[in-house]
Order: C-alpha cells, then structure tokens, then sequence
C-alpha cells in the first residue's frame, strides 16, 4: 500500500506521517524515515559513576561513564552524557585530514555542555604555553603536562567548543552533553598511571598545544534561543520554547537533545535524558517550558534518505 500511494501521489518532502504504535519514530509516504527517538547505550568507564540520574536509572549497570544515543546508520553526528566521577585522560583527536591520512572516515570535532559541576570541577581544555610536538610528547610522558594544562572552573550552562587538536581533559564530578562528528578516535596522551595504552606519538603529531582560545567558551542564556556553533563541519544552536529562529532546513539529520521540559517532531516526543533524530528540523515543537540544544554537520551531508 505504501507503494501504491508512492507511485500515484510523489509527496514533496516529507508528506503525511506513519506513526508506529510506540510512537518512537515516524516515516514518510515514501518509506522514508522523519523523526525518532534513538536508543541509549551505557558504557563502563573507569572513571564513571556508580550512581546516575533517575532518568538513566537500569541503562546499564557498573561504573558509567557516557550514555551513548545510538544515531541512524551513516549519520555523521553522536550525541553523548558524559559522568565523571574521577579525572578522564589528558587526549586529543585528529581533524579530518589526519584522519584519513590514516584511512579513517573522519576525525573528530565535538562541543561540551555543562548540565552539572561540583565545586570546584575542572575542565582541562589547551595548554598554559605553546609547546612544540617534542615538548608535548615529553610532558605527556614525564607527566609534567598535567601541571602545564590549562584547568578551567565550570558550572552548568557553561558551553565550550573543542576544535579537533585541541588537547583536553575532563575534571571529576562533572556531567555534560557531547555533541560529536561519529568518530571514536582518541589519542591519550597521559592517563594518570591508569594500565590503558597511550598514544604519544600520534598525538602529539596532530595536538595544537596551545592556551585555549577565549571563542571556544560562552555561558548559555537559558532564556534566550541562540547559534552556540557554526564551523565548516558542525552547528549547534540552543532553542528555547517558541522561539525557533537558529533553526534551519539543512541537508542531514538534525540532533535534538532537551535541557528542560519536552520537544516533539512528526508525533514523537522526548524529554530530558532522550534524544531525538529528525530529518525534519523546521518542524521541532518544545512545550511551553522546553528547550533544547540541536546539532547537525554543517553543509552537504552526502547521505541519502533514512529507511526506518
């Protein structure tokens, strides 16, 4: 039936909706995917947490780290929870070129925000000086580089981009948001005497060892709907209930990931702690008290249509 109407009737778009007794995704007339709410998956980190929000509660059991929301097949973007309960390594990741230099699909830019910080909670995020890649590659070994990052105090509502290059770490007893390009390669170059391996020459080679930049970090208003990011390959805005003005028509998939309240496209909704993919942004609905961050990779995706 599907089909039939397919062939008598092409929809513009997206058409009318198909919507799953669960209500947990929808599709086009054409078979295509539209929005849909993405599955979540628990990882065990060393330095993760025994106990998560209630929100997470029965995701996974352990020590968890990051809460991954599993993207459609192909889609350029990964949307995480980070929990820390002890400092993650001192890392970096390649940008694109390096990445597939090494015959990798891509490399890795992402962006953090904060949802929740102890006191006192770090951010390690550039170097106090410029250091060479043979002066890098020795503080990581020595480690001296924990002494020469630069740590930053964080709060909630804090938004912070780190370009690939940039070397990084995240303090104890933060929790924030990672949106990514869907990479998972990391180069650790100091781990705190942890028995995990280390990657000093590669990432030295494509570390940018330097005091971070003052553009990589903003306070986000949670009144006001705000562009937070727009670099060749990423964006990300902050929507706050009706006022919908960041968003775009884009060429991909778009990330929805609600801060507060509820969001609904094509008929499913999610709320904090959930995380919607749409091929629809234009038609993201937050209720009265919502709001939400959106992603997408910025410019031609070079992917098709999203079977459901």
């Amino acid at each position: 039936m599907v089909g039939a109407a397919k062939a008598r009737n092409p929809l513009p778009s997206h058409g009318s909706l198909l919507r799953g007794p669960k209500r947990d995704r929808s599709i086009d007339l054409r078979g295509n995917m539209v929005s849909k709410k993405l599955d979540l998956i628990g990882v065990e980190k060393p330095w993760g947490v025994a106990s998560l929000p209630p929100q997470f509660e029965g995701v996974a059991e352990g020590r968890v780290g990051e809460i991954w929301f599993d993207p459609p097949a192909g889609d350029p973007l990964l949307v995480k929870y980070i929990f820390t309960s002890e400092r993650l390594s001192i890392q970096v990741h390649p940008d694109d070129s390096h990445a597939r230099a090494r015959g990798l699909s891509a490399g890795k830019e992402e962006c953090w925000y904060i949802v929740g910080a102890e006191p006192d909670a770090v951010l390690g995020i550039g170097t106090r000086d410029v250091l060479n890649e043979a002066e890098l590659a020795e503080a990581a070994r020595s480690g001296e580089i924990e002494a020469l990052m630069e740590w930053h105090r964080v709060e909630p509502g804090m938004f912070f981009h780190i370009p690939a290059g940039t070397v990084h770490a995240i303090g104890a007893g933060v929790s924030l948001v990672e949106i990514q390009q869907n990479s998972d390669i990391t180069y650790r170059l100091y781990d705190y005497g942890r028995p995990r391996e280390l990657h000093l020459v590669d990432g030295a080679a494509v570390a940018i060892a330097r005091p971070m930049p003052g553009a990589l970090q903003q306070m986000v208003d949670p009144t006001k709907s705000a562009q937070l990011l727009s670099t060749a390959g990423l964006s990300v805005v902050h929507v706050v209930a009706d006022d919908r003005t960041p968003m775009k028509r884009t060429e991909g998939g778009v990330m929805i990931v609600p801060l507060a309240g509820e969001v609904t496209v094509g008929g499913v909704s999610a709320g904090v702690g959930q995380c919607l993919w749409t091929d629809d942004p234009l038609g993201v609905e937050p209720s009265g008290d919502g709001r939400f961050l959106a992603g997408w990779k910025t410019g031609r995706s070079g992917r098709g249509p999203i079977a459901p």
